[in-house]
C-alpha cells in the first residue's frame, strides 16, 4: 500500500530548500531567463507499478524511479553514456570484469554516503528468488556470474558475481564478455536500494514518510491512482546544477481529459490524442513534439495448451497478422508519424539493420489473398468463423487500435472478436498469467541494443508473454551474446518470428507529445527516452 502522507518534518526541512536558481536568474547554458516556479506536471496513463527500483517494470514508474534514485552510470541529452554514482569504469582484457570506481560525495536523501555496497545489496536483492523481481530476467541477460544458478534456487545470492572491493570500487564479474553491459546500467533494475530501509519497513519502504534514495529527488506525496509528487533532494552530489525544484506525475486514463487540461495550463506535457496530430500540428505547432523512439507496439497471441486452441496452427497466426493493415493504423487511427511494423526491433536501434520482410515487400491487397487462403487452409472462413478475445488495458488509444484491429479481422477473414479492457495492473497479471488469447503490448527498449526487444521471444524471458519456446532462437541470441557482429543471428530471429507469428508487430512509435513552449532541456534526440527531471527547466514567459 502507498500512503497518502507527506514526509514528515524531519525529512521535509532535509528536502524542501530555496531553489538554487531564482526568478531573476538565467540558465547557465542556454542564457534563458528561467521561471520563478520551477514546478514540471505531466500525465501518466496509469498508476505506475511500484517505485521500488528492484521491482518496478513500467515505463511511467521507471521514470519516477530515476529520478528518486540514480545508478552507476546516466544518459544524456542524446543517450550517451555519462557518469552516474560512478564515476568511471575500467575493464579487464576479457571484458569480463567490470570496475567501476564511485564518487565520494555521493549520498543517501538521509544523509549516509553511498558505497559499492548498496550496489551489491541491490542486485543480490534483484536476483533472490524470494523477492521474484519482474525484471530478474534482465540481471540474467546481464551475464553476471552464477545469476541462473542464483534465479533457480541452486545457489545463494551472496554466490552472484559483484563485489566490494572497498567502499567506492564496485567489481562486476561476468561469466561471459558482453559488449554492451555498461549501458544496461542505466536500468532502474541496477539502481543502489538502502538496505536499512528496507529491511526495517519492508514492502512499506517506498512510501514516502518512509522511502530514502539516492537521486535527484524524493518522493514526498503519493495518492494512489491520482498522483505521484517528488521534490528535490538537498542530499543529492550534483544538487546545485538541478533547476526544476518539483515535479508531479497526474494518473490521468482518458487521453481527451488530459488534452483538455493541458490547454487549460494544467499540465506541461501530455499524449497527442489518437489522431489527431495532423490538426495539432498544424494549430500549435511550437507544442507539438514528434520524433523516433526505441519502442514496438505489438499483440502477444497465447501460445498455450490453455489458450484458443485455434492460434496452436501457425497459419492461423500468420493469416491474423497478413490482414493487419498497418498503413491505415498508423495513418488513420493514431496518425502520429508511427512507423508501421514488420519486423520487432525498430529501425532507430543501435546498430541494427532492418531486414529483408516478405509482408514488409507486398502490397495489402497481396498480404489479404495470403491471410485468406491461410485461413481457409486451417478450416476457417465466413462460412466457419473464429471466435477470438483481445483484451487491452485502459485508455482510448488502445481502444481505437483494436477495434480497426478487430474489424480488420472480421471484414477480411470473418474472424469475430470480443473486446475487453482491464487496468494496468490486472492487466498485466491477466497477460504474464497468459489467461488471455490475443493482447496488447508495447515494449521500450530498457538498452540501445537489439537484443532488448528479441530477448522478449527467449524461452526462459520473464516478459516472454506468448509463451514461446523454440530452441533454435534460444541458440542463435545465446551465441549473438558474444559476438562482434550479431547482425546475421539477429536477422534470422526476426524471420523466424514473421514465419512463427509469436508476436503481432503493429508500429515502431514516436514521441508523441503535446509540450508547452515554457519546458525546455527535453532531451529529443535520446531514442530511449530517459528522461530526468534534473535536466529540465521553465522558462519565464
Amino acid at each position: 500500500m502507498t500512503s497518502k502522507s507527506l514526509l514528515g518534518a524531519l525529512l521535509a526541512t532535509t528536502v524542501l530548500a530555496t531553489p538554487v536558481f531564482a526568478a531573476d536568474k538565467q540558465h547557465p547554458t542556454t542564457g534563458e531567463a528561467l521561471a520563478h516556479d520551477q514546478t514540471f506536471t505531466y500525465r501518466v496513463l496509469d498508476e505506475q507499478s511500484s517505485v521500488d527500483p528492484q521491482v518496478v517494470e513500467d515505463v511511467s514508474g521507471s521514470e519516477i524511479v530515476r529520478d528518486l534514485f540514480e545508478g552507476l552510470m546516466n544518459q544524456d541529452a542524446d543517450g550517451n553514456l555519462i557518469p552516474g554514482v560512478a564515476t568511471g569504469y575500467t575493464t579487464n582484457a576479457e571484458k569480463t570484469v567490470y570496475t567501476f570506481t564511485l564518487r565520494k560525495d555521493a549520498k543517501w536523501s538521509n544523509g549516509d554516503p553511498v558505497t559499492a555496497n548498496d550496489f551489491v545489496y541491490a542486485w543480490r536483492r534483484a536476483t533472490d528468488p524470494e523477492l521474484a523481481s519482474p525484471y530478474s530476467w534482465f540481471m540474467e541477460i546481464m551475464s553476471i556470474q552464477n545469476v541462473s544458478e542464483i534465479l533457480a534456487g541452486e545457489m545463494p545470492t551472496s554466490e552472484l558475481g559483484v563485489r566490494a572491493v572497498d567502499d567506492y570500487t564496485f567489481e562486476v564479474t561476468l561469466s561471459a564478455a558482453l559488449p554492451y553491459f555498461a549501458q544496461m546500467t542505466t536500468h532502474a533494475t541496477t539502481f543502489p536500494t538502502h538496505q536499512a530501509t528496507v529491511e526495517k519497513y519492508g514492502k512499506e519502504w517506498t512510501r514516502p514518510e518512509n522511502i530514502v534514495s539516492n537521486g535527484a529527488y524524493v518522493l514526498t506525496e503519493h495518492l494512489p491512482n491520482e498522483r505521484s509528487v517528488r521534490e528535490r533532494n538537498t542530499m543529492y552530489w550534483n544538487n546545485d546544477a538541478t533547476i526544476v525544484d518539483k515535479v508531479v506525475a497526474l494518473v490521468i486514463n482518458d487521453e481527451n481529459v488530459a488534452f483538455t487540461r493541458f490547454q487549460a495550463g494544467e499540465l506541461d506535457r501530455t499524449e497527442i490524442p489518437s489522431g489527431q496530430y495532423p490538426r495539432l500540428s498544424e494549430e500549435m505547432p511550437d507544442k507539438v513534439l514528434v520524433a523516433p523512439r526505441l519502442c514496438s507496439y505489438y499483440y502477444n497471441v497465447n501460445l498455450t495448451e490453455t489458450g484458443n486452441p485455434a492460434l496452436q496452427d501457425v497459419r492461423v497466426r500468420q493469416a491474423l497478422s497478413l490482414a493487419l493493415d498497418r498503413d491505415i493504423i498508423t495513418q488513420n487511427v493514431t496518425a502520429g508519424g508511427q512507423i508501421p511494423a514488420y519486423t520487432f526491433t525498430p529501425g532507430a536501434t543501435a546498430g541494427f539493420e532492418v531486414p529483408d520482410s516478405e509482408a514488409a515487400g507486398m502490397t495489402q491487397a497481396e498480404r489479404d489473398a495470403k491471410a485468406m487462403a491461410l485461413m481457409a487452409e486451417a478450416g476457417y472462413g465466413k462460412d466457419n468463423p473464429l471466435d477470438l478475445s483481445l483484451v487491452y488495458n485502459t485508455s482510448e488509444g488502445h481502444k481505437k487500435i483494436a477495434i480497426a484491429a478487430s474489424q480488420m479481422w472480421k471484414q477480411k477473414l470473418g474472424v469475430n472478436v470480443e473486446l475487453s479492457n482491464q487496468e494496468w495492473q490486472v492487466f498485466l497479471q491477466t497477460r504474464s498469467n497468459a489467461e488471455y488469447e490475443v493482447a496488447r503490448a508495447g515494449w521500450c527498449g530498457d538498452y540501445n541494443e537489439a537484443s532488448t526487444f528479441l530477448d522478449l521471444v527467449q524461452s526462459g524471458s520473464g516478459y516472454n508473454d506468448s509463451k514461446y519456446n523454440n530452441p533454435e532462437v534460444d541458440a542463435l541470441l545465446a551465441e549473438a551474446k558474444t559476438m562482434d557482429d550479431p547482425t546475421a543471428n539477429y536477422t534470422a530471429v526476426e524471420a523466424i518470428i514473421e514465419r512463427d507469428v509469436p508476436i503481432i508487430p503493429i508500429y515502431h512509435y514516436t514521441i508523441n507529445y503535446m509540450m508547452d513552449t515554457d519546458l525546455g532541456g527535453w532531451p529529443v534526440n535520446n531514442v530511449e527516452q530517459n528522461w530526468y527531471s534534473r535536466d529540465l527547466y521553465k522558462i519565464a514567459e
